[in-house]
């Protein structure tokens, strides 16, 4: 299908394994995906989706400064 990359095609794309990209689609992390009967069609020009422990690892790290900052502050 033109536009639409297969869980492989998209799996070789962005460097893991077809299993995360199928994990991916099923968490709903992947916008504008279409089934096709039993397959799964992913936008060519879709992103690989970003990993969210270290986005959560930044905002703790962004949270521990924040309270080490405010700390300094009050003394």
């Amino acid at each position: 299908m033109k536009g639409y990359l297969s869980i492989r095609e998209t799996s070789y794309k962005w460097g893991v394994s077809e299993r995360r990209v199928n994990q991916y689609v099923t968490e709903g992390r992947i916008p504008d995906v279409e089934r096709f009967g039993r397959s799964w069609a992913i936008p060519a020009d879709a992103e690989k989706p970003g990993d969210p422990r270290r986005i959560r690892k930044k905002q703790t790290q962004s949270l521990q400064e924040e309270m080490r900052d405010r700390q300094r502050t009050r003394r």
